[in-house]
């Protein structure tokens, strides 16, 4: 190696780097090139061993040498990448620190290259981040306006400056919300879909048009919120596919100073309707069934007694669980037509709680409304209903206590018959208690129904009491295990002599809840037939008279 010391180091380290795959060039803390490979000498004719980097490499190259020089012995220094042009070709520079030396490694296009892959996977993250969060707000609630009002707030904050969800027509009305991302308005407008191109094949579940086919002009007013300020410079509508069935269209606007919708945000709002519309289209199906669910149970709820016929009715129901409605046990009144025809009172309890009860209980129900008419013949009554459900597919059993109820000869009379059922309570002027002397086998298991009935008759304040076994079996007190029980019963009834039905109900009601005092307890459920001590004005030959009863 002839010549001085550094040129004799810097022709050994051109021998040394000659094979590497990059351009590079390795020199020295002072700035002086000690060696360049064959590629690099091509990119830079100028740096050669022994020349100075400031005169021979791009400005670029040499401030990022002297940066590192400076923090080669602090954590700036790692990961150091410069970045610039040489001869109108995009590098990256990227150093490898040799003692006191730095070998700058020159790779085309890589360093772009690579940030676009970083800024594709950081938007992908932040995209996945997004219809995360949509995803679980949406199905966080199963109210379709509510549902479309959380859609628009979440499309205006992270995909556009306002947004509007429109749903299919119903009742010749357009279903429209919109807003800006802090507030948000609902419409149901009496417009075309047609008038906005795109918007009726959306509502159809067709593909989305692109963006840039929209002519921002063209956008009717009713699809804009009123908070929206400025122009609208470009339009992005999409479908919002259900499940089944579309629902709806998802509406995106942006003003004319921010920058029009991409490929990439076409994209992002695609997805992020796939999770809308199937939320949509869930609290839908939530909202439909419910409404023929609250159909169906209103004929299942217990109805609300008053005075009939000259006797007080009362009644009560809790379900076993505070969130069911209805539930086995059950109550029901059909009038007789005039005072002295009997009115059938029933209350019963069908074996199980819960759905399938209540469907039972329906079935038993519509079956004695139907029997009405025979009132009077308590046997043939509980056998057609026997026979009923023995032909039913189905292995539930019901109890049930049947009482008539008339009015003759200024008297309250009452006939009682006990099918399975608790026997009813009558609580006397003076406070006793008697029990009806009625028994009789439950429905819907053996082909021949035996019944005892019982007749008798109400004096003034005088009231019978038909109750399920959810009043005497429930358990409560102190230590929660003990059972209500009858004599119990008994015991609240003689405080109730002479009280209105209404209120002898309210009182069992209330002293059976604050026995079980929120634990578990089976359906409950109390009916009272009351005389009552006063009675209201009749018409007698076209005169009013009144009658009051000591």
């Amino acid at each position: 190696m002839g010549g001085d010391g550094p040129i004799g180091v810097a022709t050994g380290l051109d021998a040394a780097w000659s094979s590497a795959p990059h351009p590079v060039i390795v020199v020295a803390g002072d700035g002086v090139v000690r060696a360049v490979s064959p590629s690099a000498q091509l990119l830079l004719p100028a740096a050669v061993p022994g020349s100075d980097l400031s005169g021979t490499a791009p400005l670029w190259l040499w401030h990022a040498h002297r940066q590192l020089v400076q923090h080669l012995d602090t954590p700036e220094a790692d990961g150091t990448i410069a970045s610039g042009s040489v001869n109108g070709r995009r590098f990256d520079a990227h150093p490898t620190v040799l003692g006191g030396e730095i070998a700058w490694w020159l790779l085309e296009d890589s360093g772009r290259e690579l940030r676009d892959t970083q800024q594709a996977l950081t938007r992908e993250q932040a995209r996945t981040s997004f219809l995360d969060e949509a995803s679980s707000v949406l199905m966080a609630t199963l109210n379709v306006d509510r549902c479309m009002s959380v859609t628009v707030q979440l499309a205006a904050r992270h995909l556009a400056d306002a947004a509007a969800v429109v749903a299919p027509v119903t009742g010749n009305r357009l279903p429209v919300v919109c807003g800006d991302g802090r507030a948000v308005e609902q419409r149901r407008l009496d417009v075309d879909p047609a008038q906005v191109s795109g918007l009726s094949e959306a509502l159809r579940g067709f593909p989305p048009v692109p963006s840039r086919w929209f002519d921002p002009a063209a956008l009717p007013d009713w699809l804009i919120p009123s908070t929206f300020t400025g122009q609208v410079g470009s339009v992005l509508i999409t479908p919002l596919p259900g499940l089944g069935v579309p629902a709806g269209a998802l509406v995106l606007l942006r003003r004319t100073t921010e920058a029009v919708f991409g490929q990439d945000e076409e994209l992002s709002a695609r997805l992020f309707a796939a999770r809308a519309g199937a939320a949509l289209s869930a609290a839908g199906l939530y909202a439909e069934q419910s409404a023929i669910t609250r159909t169906l149970m209103r004929d299942l709820i217990p109805p609300h007694l008053n005075r009939l016929h000259g006797f007080e009715l009362a009644g009560g129901y809790r379900a076993s669980e505070d969130h069911q409605v209805v539930g086995g046990d059950f109550y029901d009144v059909h009038p007789g037509a005039t005072p002295e025809d009997d009115t059938l009172v029933v209350l019963g309890d069908v074996c199980g709680k819960g759905l399938e009860a209540a469907v039972l209980t329906g079935k038993i129900r519509n079956t004695l409304q139907a029997l009405a008419p025979l009132a009077h013949d308590h046997r043939g009554v509980l056998q057609l209903l026997n026979s009923s459900l023995l032909s039913a597919d189905h292995t539930r059993f019901a109890t049930l206590v049947l009482a008539s109820v008339a009015r003759r000869d200024g008297q309250v009379v009452l006939r009682l018959t006990s099918a399975g059922h608790c026997p009813p309570l009558i609580v006397r002027s003076d406070g006793r208690v008697e029990e009806a002397d009625t028994r009789g086998q439950l429905v819907g298991v053996l082909e021949q129904i035996r019944a005892h009935t019982f007749e008798t008759t109400l004096a003034p304040g005088e009231t019978c009491v038909l109750y399920t076994d959810g009043v005497t079996e429930a358990r409560g007190g102190p230590i929660g295990t003990h059972m209500f029980g009858e004599e119990r019963l008994a015991a609240v009834l003689e405080q109730c002599a002479g009280m209105p039905a209404e209120a002898v109900v309210e009182h069992i009601m209330m002293v059976t809840t604050q026995w079980v005092n929120r634990r578990e307890h089976d359906d409950i459920a109390v009916v009272a037939i009351t005389s009552p001590r006063r009675t209201h004005l009749s018409a007698v030959d076209g005169h009013t008279a009144g009658r009051y009863t000591a």
